[in-house]
């Protein structure tokens, strides 16, 4: 069964396009809820995040204040690293099970880190939703209501535009409307269903 990869910058339509995809019965499996899933409050997770950063890195309910851990890890690599060690196991295992549980003509691994995690390695084809970078920072400073710097280091600390471009398999541009982009990614259905067969 044909697993699809889809990636792209922050704020680059990755949650528009799988909503197509799902729109035409195929089933969506998401890294950031399995990321999340691997944090669940009580977790061994995240009680190890707790013994390293401290109390306040959980809100009030004992859940995780992503919007502070994502501050400390995007300011010290060492404390990045030490994160990724402990979480991409548990998540690409989680992500695993989900496409194993999936029955959809083909399946669909959304993941803004697809190619950083090595997470491309479960697909058989990847795809790329690809927008400028003045893009990207205008969305995602809109969408999240966080300053432009804070986006830009965000878009730094993974793999550049033209990366990615390079590794994936196909790249769909999402500068247009809505409607162009649901035609392409129509199209592109289309030639999955021929791969999945």
């Amino acid at each position: 069964m044909l697993i699809l990869g889809v990636t792209g910058g922050i704020g680059s339509g990755k949650t528009v396009v799988t909503d197509i995809f799902s729109k035409l019965d195929i089933d969506i499996i998401d890294a950031d809820l399995a990321s999340r899933k691997a944090v669940f409050k009580g977790s061994s997770s995240l009680i190890k995040i707790q013994e390293k950063f401290g109390k306040d890195i959980l809100l009030k309910d004992g859940n995780l204040n992503r919007a502070k851990l994502r501050e400390i890890i995007f300011k010290d690599s060492n404390q990045k690293d030490w994160l990724e060690k402990l979480l991409h196991p548990q998540i690409l295992q989680i992500i695993k099970d989900e496409l194993e549980e999936s029955k959809s003509l083909y399946k669909i691994l959304v993941s803004p880190l697809l190619f950083e995690t090595g997470q491309y390695q479960v697909c058989d084809r990847t795809l790329l939703v690809d927008v400028s970078e003045d893009k990207q920072i205008q969305r995602t400073s809109i969408r999240d209501k966080v300053p432009s710097g804070q986006v830009k280091s965000i878009i730094k600390s993974q793999l550049s535009r033209l990366e990615k471009i390079e590794l994936a398999d196909d790249v769909v541009s999402n500068e247009g409307s809505l409607a162009d982009l649901e035609e392409k990614i129509k199209a592109l259905h289309s030639s999955y269903l021929i791969y999945a067969k």
